[in-house]
């Protein structure tokens, strides 16, 4: 496996995986590819740095512990993130994507409003210009 990272013709950044090199090629080639904020298919590779492997279980410069922190930090912000909205706003489930664009619309009152919605939903949403934004998944419980 090799990760790409790719920018699309907005300037939209993410990285992706493939198989391999020709894999990539393959996906770009026959249109398979979309960005992640905004679905078009103009991507391209980035200039990225080569990754380096480490000899075994060899540890980082540093305290080797950084890093690891750095990702429990980040976790439990997204944690509250979660939190926040669940407590400040109304749960409207599969009926996201009509209750956004209806309070958008002033069809319906405004008020804070969190749920689920596709991909496409989503970017319909984004395209019509109204203001919706993922929230972080709730974390899955390590053994």
């Amino acid at each position: 496996m090799i990760r790409f990272n790719l920018t699309c013709a907005r300037g939209h950044a993410f990285d992706a995986w493939f198989a391999s090199g020709d894999a990539y090629d393959t996906q770009r080639a026959a249109g398979q590819l979309e960005c992640v904020v905004c679905g078009t298919s103009k991507v391209e590779k980035s200039l990225m740095a080569p990754a380096i492997s480490r000899k075994g279980n060899t540890v980082p410069a540093g305290d080797g512990g950084e890093a690891l922190k750095a990702a429990r930090e980040l976790a439990a912000f997204m944690d509250k993130v979660r939190s926040h909205v669940e407590a400040n706003a109304e749960y409207v489930g599969d009926n996201f994507a009509a209750e956004a664009r209806a309070i958008h619309n002033k069809e319906s009152e405004m008020r804070e409003i969190y749920g689920e919605a596709t991909l496409e939903e989503a970017r319909d949403l984004i395209e019509e210009g109204v203001a919706v934004a993922p929230i972080p998944g709730k974390r899955r419980k390590q053994h």
